[in-house]
């Protein structure tokens, strides 16, 4: 079994994995990476919160993450990492705060996967029986199995899952757009009246705009995955760029596109199976139920597989920054660290059966924790581009990939982020997230703290220079 170097330098890292991961597998994460279960399932009850008006909600939420996509692209180009953003925090901010949301995001991909195998099991139980449990394993195991093999395994499987979301999502449009336009004979649903009907564009105000925004937030998060995946491939500066460059028409398209379609046909108030199955039903399309039904299945079984890829190389990367234990850089002869791939699974599957087991008000709490991650992770990452966008101007180095208006728009994104934390407070379905999330992280970030301190500490006994030095590129 190949271990890493002892080295401790972060740069090594990306060469120790695999570099299996063909230029389509990261064309094809790049393009869905955007499209999570979150669109098909949570999509009508922020259509419900905010009515046709949730355009703006997810144009709000689209933009957000089209420039955070654009600084995290500029740290990625000129030096693409594993740990992607806790890399970049560690270097930019400090070792408490690469330790701190690098642990954060693993946390958040680790509840990930009850959630989805769990989603998984339900549908899969209803096509074709069973008990859940028994699904939530299987499903759980085939794609640990697969995690372990190579990392070419992970591609292959996210390129066919990614496929099918996106050829779904494509054809949902063009269905949606020839009903819209009358060229359906059977359909029940035309034009677009429904954008201000049965109670205009924005039935609900524009405090029900910001509610919805605060759902579909969480929907993108996978978005930044391909920075972390383009480091186990054989050129991830093209990868990053064409994914960074890319991400405009990918949110526009698949959510802005999807969505209107949606509240153009069907009124906000009656989508009872969810948005795109309601919309398909009044359509005429037979076998609407079942076709979502995969099409969601397939989409959770996306999620599940990124989720326990993701937190796997999260876990590596700060394992080889001394931040988690040593034996999780341990490396199969194909560059997978099969440790973190394991110990995340197994947190996950705990997790999974902590869902059936624990009373559910109790399980909610241990979702919550994770409920605000994203935006930390956002704030993160707009907090390092502050500062390494900073050096890589004065160094007159450019990157393939450029943050527009810096610093200005990069402060605008921070300040942004800040308000829709603050929004969450006062926002009824959002507070326990963010209370919980908020002690999560401050239990995180005092553990990174102190972290830091022992190694200033031992630093100065060896007369040697703290590896994590302010403002370091």
């Amino acid at each position: 079994m190949a271990t890493t170097k002892p080295d401790t330098s972060t740069e090594e890292a990306p060469t120790s994995l695999g570099s299996n991961l063909k230029p389509r597998h990261i064309t094809m994460i790049s393009i869905a990476g955007v499209i999570g279960a979150g669109l098909f399932v949570g999509s009508a009850n922020a259509i419900e919160k905010a009515g046709p008006a949730v355009l703006i909600s997810y144009a709000l939420a689209g933009t957000l993450v089209v420039l955070v996509m654009r600084m995290l692209g500029e740290m990625a180009t000129a030096n693409p990492d594993t740990g992607s953003f806790s890399v970049y925090a560690d270097r930019a901010l400090g070792r408490w705060a690469g330790f701190s949301v690098g642990w954060l995001y693993w946390w958040f991909w680790v509840l990930v996967i009850p959630v989805e195998a769990t989603a998984a099991a339900k549908i899969l139980t209803d096509l074709v029986g069973g008990e859940q449990w028994i699904w939530a394993l299987a499903v759980t195991l085939l794609l640990t199995v697969t995690n372990l093999a190579s990392v070419g395994n992970y591609g292959e499987f996210e390129f066919w899952f990614a496929l099918i979301k996106v050829v779904a999502i494509v054809a949902f449009i063009l269905v949606g757009v020839a009903a819209i336009f009358g060229w359906i004979p059977d359909s029940t649903v035309s034009g677009v009246n429904h954008l201000w009907e049965p109670d205009g564009f924005m039935p609900n105000g524009f405090g029900a705009v910001i509610a919805g925004m605060l759902i579909t937030m969480f929907s993108f998060m996978g978005t930044e995955i391909v920075t972390i995946a383009a480091a186990e491939s054989p050129n991830p500066e093209k990868g990053i760029t064409k994914a960074v460059n890319s991400v405009i028409w990918r949110i526009s398209l698949f959510y802005i596109g999807s969505i209107f379609v949606v509240v153009a046909l069907m009124p906000y108030n009656k989508l009872d199976d969810g948005s795109y199955q309601s919309v398909l039903e009044a359509i005429g399309i037979p076998g609407s139920k079942i076709i979502m039904d995969i099409v969601i299945l397939t989409a959770v079984a996306s999620c599940l597989n990124s989720a326990l890829y993701t937190a796997s190389r999260m876990m590596f990367s700060l394992g080889t920054r001394h931040d988690a234990p040593q034996v999780v850089r341990s490396l199969t002869p194909k560059g997978v660290p099969w440790v973190a791939v394991l110990m995340s699974m197994v947190v996950g599957f705990l997790a999974v059966i902590g869902n059936y087991v624990l009373p559910d008000k109790i399980f909610a709490w241990l979702l919550a924790t994770s409920g605000a991650i994203a935006l930390f992770v956002y704030l993160t990452i707009a907090a390092s581009q502050w500062r390494l966008g900073r050096v890589l101007r004065a160094e007159g180095q450019r990157p393939p990939v450029r943050m527009w208006l810096f610093p200005y728009l990069t402060g605008v994104v921070m300040l942004f982020i800040l308000a829709v934390l603050i929004l969450m407070v006062f926002d009824n379905d959002q507070r326990q997230a963010i209370i919980f999330s908020a002690i999560s992280a401050v239990i995180i970030i005092g553990a990174g703290i102190i972290v830091q301190k022992r190694s200033r500490y031992h630093s100065d006994d060896e007369g040697a220079q703290p590896r994590y030095r302010e403002g370091a590129s």
